[in-house]
């Protein structure tokens, strides 16, 4: 079946009062038209993507330049219909198109799937809703047995039309040739003087064309944002979503209402995730992960039987098993940390390889290193790894002891079994089991008296 989706994103969102384009202010971290983007590659056959461009063009464009759509430009805003004109000299007559609008951004790939079934078998696919307060919407108007005659908008409808609760949504799918058609035979003769795309249902239903209506499993599936209050309760119950999914899975929230997730997050058995965590990108959590209060982990594997404590960051980082990181951790992308290691608060890490065992409980800077096994870095250590220009490697081997407020001026190493002692500046090799002192020699002056504030 070859499908072309009209994706409508032209419109200007004047109630945003924002200078983004509203189809490019994000749920769950991406932007609203990519959530539709995304549901309709779902779709099973020869599947196109066209997006209706307008307001902001360039910049939807520049967003969305990486993967395969065609763009179509509605330079001036003439309606729905004259939108989905712009994009029909792409689409060949035998395709089936299903028309989509990048401020609806939770629509379900089951939907797509259904309305186009709804078209491949020849008929016009219409998806309605059921409003408890459709005040806005275009009403559904059927004849005495049930079946769909047309459309009216809001502005539109006569008092005992606008009593009608079963409202359009807009998206809609039909055989293109039929589009083709109708589109040229719209009139902007309304009270918006515009060219609506509804208009389309009562030709089917002149024509003789079967149309079936179908609605969403969720309400929430149709709903547009025009405003950032629509946005944020939107935001809110695409959240809650995926926190029950992640409860599903086997992990328990301490309150799902506080746990945000901007990508995917996939749990093991007896997970526990507490306020105020969020998640960003790809993030992989194994069996009895703890993540404490008030963290953010970002594009990370955290191994089973893990402690995330509170307050910690955790980005481009592999975590292995029955590790502990902070309080007020911040490990950096390319940090990787083996089994039962050790990085305590107010410890940042970047580009590290941390073995087995090893420790850096606090106050410590460790970037471009490799730690060998059962190490310990004391308090106020950092590897001195940027000369201004370039960064360099900071080795030091299993079993070292690298003392309180020491600095490894990278290049450098330290042996195995070495001790590096505390205060230390180290700038050239320690070979294996040696001890490292490099600090200025002691001085203590008798006599000495502190100075007085001048009277």
């Amino acid at each position: 079946m070859k499908i072309d989706v009209v994706i409508l994103a032209a419109g200007q969102g004047s109630r945003m009062k924002s200078s983004l384009p509203k189809v490019m202010h994000p749920v769950g971290g991406k932007p609203m038209v990519q959530h539709v983007i995304d549901a309709a590659r779902a779709l099973e056959g020869d599947v196109h993507h066209h997006v209706v461009v307008g307001h902001g063009a360039d910049r939807v464009r520049e967003a969305l330049a990486s993967q395969p759509l065609h763009f179509a430009l509605q330079a001036e805003q003439l309606g729905t219909g004259h939108a989905v004109a712009q994009a029909m000299p792409e689409i060949d007559e035998e395709s089936q198109v299903l028309v989509l609008y990048g401020d609806v951004p939770l629509i379900a790939a089951e939907t797509l799937d259904a309305l186009a079934h709804i078209s491949a078998r020849g008929h016009l696919g219409l998806l309605t809703v059921t409003l408890d307060d459709p005040t806005g919407y275009g009403r559904i108007l059927r004849n005495d047995v049930g079946e769909v005659t047309a459309i009216v908008e809001h502005k539109d409808a006569s008092e005992a039309q606008r009593a009608v609760r079963e409202v359009n949504t807009g998206i809609l799918s039909l055989p293109a040739r039929y589009l083709h058609e109708w589109l040229p035979l719209l009139s902007s003769d309304n009270a918006q003087g515009e060219y609506y795309l509804t208009d389309v249902i009562a030709m089917a239903a002149e024509s003789g064309v079967r149309i079936e209506a179908i609605q969403p499993q969720h309400e929430q599936e149709v709903q547009g944002v025009n405003n950032r209050s629509q946005l944020a309760a939107l935001e809110r119950w695409y959240q809650r979503n995926l926190a029950e999914q992640l409860m599903a899975d086997g992990a328990t929230l301490a309150d799902p209402a506080r746990v945000d997730i901007r990508g995917s997050v996939t749990v093991g058995p007896d997970c526990f995730i507490d306020i105020n965590t969020l998640f960003q990108g790809k993030v992989e959590l194994a069996e009895n992960v703890h993540i404490g209060p008030n963290c953010v982990i970002i594009d990370s594997r955290i191994g089973p039987g893990t402690r995330i404590e509170a307050n910690s960051i955790v980005e481009g980082t592999v975590v292995s098993a029955e590790a502990s990181v902070g309080p007020f951790a911040r490990l950096r992308p390319g940090t990787e940390l083996a089994e039962r290691t050790k990085v305590g608060n107010f410890v940042e890490t970047k580009k590290a390889v941390i073995g087995e065992g090893s420790k850096i409980n606090h106050l410590s800077y460790v970037g471009d290193a490799r730690v060998g096994r059962d190490v310990n870095v004391g308090a106020g250590t950092i590897t001195c790894n940027y000369d201004g220009v370039n960064k360099s490697l900071t080795e030091i081997g299993d079993g070292a002891f690298i003392g309180s407020n020491t600095a490894l001026v990278a290049p450098v190493s330290v042996g195995k079994g070495a001790t590096v002692g505390a205060g230390s500046t180290v700038t050239r090799p320690v070979d294996d089991e040696e001890l490292a002192v490099a600090r200025g020699k002691q001085k203590n002056i008798q006599g000495w008296k502190r100075p007085q504030k001048r009277s």
